[in-house]
């Protein structure tokens, strides 16, 4: 197969930090050009990871005939926008979670798609980790019995005012930054969608974002609850419960790239030795996840994250704002 060059929108950290380096740890991917709108911290940025091209404005790598992917991790808000341009210049897109802040946004996008034929992806590495795959395949196998709780905790510490993340015009807040996770892996392992949610937000009193939040989800086959933060001591988990059995995720969502993951399975009790211990490869999830957009743009599998299912996480999003605001449990539209 030949290999596909990847153009970056923004030295975003995320990208370069993690997802760039995976992208060249893959096997049919190699990361060509990145751009910035300061074309020295693009320069900059591509010296450090060895890129062979640096644009200092998105569109002029947009505009390149070599680059046939693009990853962006701009800023919430501008998802969108970017991904729309990359498609109108025939490029594919990985984006970023939220690939939106509206629902209505990704509608019109899917249009484009379907018009352009081209691919495009929501960023969830976590779908593409061996831990959430053996999750569900031991949910689907019964291993657990029948499975009707998931619940689980997501947070960080960042009081930056100058951090996207506590920007509201940005997109910022818990809800979107993280608390997309748990909705999408609760999804992900009922493999249905919630019919009403549930939430109490806390809100910033200078920024104006979403801080802390608690969210019931009600599933057709049962419920998920979940609480993010981000002003609380950093910490991580989901739980899946069954009538024969407990799954604990030790490391859900930001699992390391260099060290194995753990899933502890429990009957019952309240003990350590009362667990079975399933130990994971180590794998970098963000490999995992571009050789997956390769193969699907190569025509060798399904998109496992299409804009379909974006649009589905989003619809959930908005439910859960809509009940923070009215105190009631709100309907996914």
């Amino acid at each position: 197969m030949k290999k596909v060059k990847w153009g970056v929108l923004s030295t975003a950290n995320i990208g370069v930090a993690k997802v760039l380096p995976a992208i060249q740890k893959s096997n049919n991917g190699e990361v060509y050009a990145i751009a910035s709108r300061n074309a020295e911290s693009a320069a900059a940025a591509a010296g450090k990871l060895g890129i062979p091209v640096s644009y200092g404005s998105y569109q002029d790598l947009l505009d390149d005939p070599e680059v046939e992917a693009i990853y962006n991790p701009l800023p919430n808000n501008m998802h969108i926008q970017w991904t729309r341009r990359a498609l109108e210049a025939g490029k594919h897109v990985l984006c970023e979670k939220p690939l939106a802040l509206d629902s209505s946004e990704i509608v019109e996008l899917i249009k484009l798609r379907d018009k352009t034929g081209l691919t495009v992806s929501e960023a969830f590495m976590v779908r593409y980790h061996p831990q959430w795959l053996k999750a569900r395949d031991m949910v689907r196998e019964g291993a657990l019995g029948k499975v009707t709780a998931v619940q689980g905790f997501f947070s960080y510490y960042n009081v930056d005012k100058g951090n996207i993340r506590n920007i509201k015009e940005a997109g910022g807040g818990a809800i979107l930054d993280i608390g997309c996770y748990p909705v999408t892996t609760s999804r992900f392992i009922f493999d249905e969608e919630p019919l009403r949610v549930a939430s109490v937000l806390e809100h910033d009193p200078e920024s104006g974002v979403d801080r802390l939040a608690s969210v019931l989800m009600d599933f057709p086959s049962g419920q998920a609850s979940f609480t993010v933060g981000t002003q609380l001591v950093p910490h991580q988990r989901m739980n899946i419960f069954g009538s024969e059995g407990r799954l604990e995720v030790e490391i859900p969502f930001n699992a390391p790239p260099d060290k194995g993951c753990r899933l502890f399975k429990g009957e019952g009790g309240f003990y350590p030795g009362d667990q079975e211990i399933f130990e994971l490869d180590v794998c970098d999830q963000y490999t995992l996840q571009a050789e997956s957009f390769v193969r699907t743009i190569r025509g060798e599998q399904e998109n496992h994250v299409p804009l379909e299912d974006a649009l589905r996480n989003m619809k959930v999003l908005e439910a859960i704002f809509r009940a923070g605001e009215s105190g009631r449990w709100e309907d996914v539209e």
